[in-house]
């Protein structure tokens, strides 16, 4: 079979930000009917998403920006670096900035902080499937080349000179609608607050790791030891989620 031909020409640029407002708008819109559940105002949810948008976007560009700097920017007009309608965002420095802002926001209002966490959780992982979809439509993190029959292919300008490669924005977006699907069902099920944010921690790192193991587009030097540097941060990033719900597991209940 052939491989799917998947291109939108001139489009990526615009459907990348519309993703990036329907990842926002999903995330809002299910965390709010979530929020119920518990009896949490929308309104506080509302007020935290601002937040975590604004330091998502912040930390993913940050990290971009300094990663690929020699690569993209040192030879382009500074303004390039605030063009994020152009592509080039890294998720796990979005999850930081957003965890510093949100944090930060949580603590200041003296509001619940694990407890409205847990409500985004599965958010998140809801909004990164859309986000994944956008990196489909702007052409970034590509598979490498692959002779599958779901593999795709860019034209011939395209960083992959239009060979056939692995999906890996689409295995991506599965793998988070997945985590999305089970988080939604832990949330009801869940022991203590936190649960669900550090459960998100801990399967994200995995399914990042394994989604990771196709990507094509990482140069050289980026990789270590045959780990890109998703895969090095998401060790951490998993370490952090067992610690949280030890931690958290041990608290006496909120009364």
């Amino acid at each position: 079979m052939h491989p799917i031909a998947f291109y939108f020409g001139s489009l990526p640029v615009r459907w990348y930000g519309v993703m990036m407002a329907c990842a926002f708008l999903a995330g809002l819109w299910t965390a709010t009917r979530r929020a119920r559940l518990v009896n949490v105002s929308g309104d506080i949810i509302a007020d935290v998403t601002l937040w975590l948008m604004v330091g998502s976007i912040i930390g993913a560009r940050f990290v971009y920006v300094t990663t690929y700097w020699k690569q993209e920017f040192a030879d382009q007009p500074f303004s390039e670096v605030f063009m994020i309608q152009h592509g080039g965002l890294v998720y796990y420095g979005g999850l930081i900035g957003a965890a510093i802002t949100g944090l930060g926001y949580l603590y200041w209002k003296k509001l619940p902080v694990w407890k409205i966490a847990d409500i985004l959780a599965p958010s998140i992982a809801l909004g990164s499937v859309f986000g994944r979809i956008g990196c489909l439509l702007n052409g970034c993190c590509y598979g490498h080349a692959c002779d599958l029959p779901w593999a795709i292919h860019f034209p011939a300008d395209h960083e992959t000179h239009g060979i056939a490669v692995h999906p890996t924005e689409i295995y991506d977006a599965l793998l988070n609608l997945i985590l999305y699907v089970f988080l939604a069902w832990l949330f009801r099920r869940k022991k203590f607050d936190g649960q669900i944010i550090a459960t998100y921690l801990m399967v994200y790192a995995v399914f990042r790791s394994i989604a990771e193991t196709f990507r094509g587009d990482y140069p050289t030097d980026h990789v270590h030891a045959g780990l890109t540097s998703a895969q090095l941060v998401s060790v951490p990033i998993f370490v952090m989620g067992i610690i949280l719900a030890i931690i958290l597991s041990r608290r006496p209940a909120a009364k």
